[in-house]
């Protein structure tokens, strides 16, 4: 696949509101981290602190900068702490599936002469709804519907 040359236009999708009255603008997916450094220094080192790396990974939080219909209030208080399947469409057609839910919808300063906005804050979760909850990474699908 060729290399993402313009981020128009990547669009965001709810499992529980697939119809989100939000427009997106400005979508900053979300990145891997692995938690920091363990820090291994003892009295014995002599010259270096070392660490080594932890063995559980994440995925960063998203944000989201939109335009809003005054119904996405009601709709995103109600997706508030849903945990439920994300997805992020690129440019190119392929696809980031992730769990997660979202924590926070803060509206901008309303201006005249300006498009009011929002900024939607998603928070992986890294785990099903399910019952036992099951860890579940995040996946890509290409625009042709394989997993990669």
């Amino acid at each position: 696949m060729p290399r993402i040359d313009d981020g128009y236009q990547t669009l965001i999708t709810l499992a529980n509101d697939p119809t989100l009255k939000i427009y997106e603008k400005e979508v900053t997916p979300p990145g891997y981290q692995g938690g920091g450094p363990i820090d291994t220094t003892t009295m014995r080192n002599e010259t270096l602190r070392t660490a080594s790396p932890k063995s559980l990974k994440t995925l960063s939080p998203m944000t989201i900068v939109a335009a809003y219909e005054t119904e996405a209030y009601a709709d995103l208080r109600d997706q508030i702490n849903e945990n439920q399947l994300i997805t992020v469409t690129f440019p190119d057609g392929a696809s980031l599936h992730f769990w997660g839910w979202v924590d926070e919808f803060t509206p901008g300063a309303l201006t005249e002469g300006e498009q009011p906005t929002a900024t939607v804050t998603i928070i992986p979760s890294n785990h099903d709804e399910g019952t036992p909850q099951l860890e579940v990474a995040a996946w890509w699908e290409n625009p042709t519907g394989s997993a990669f």
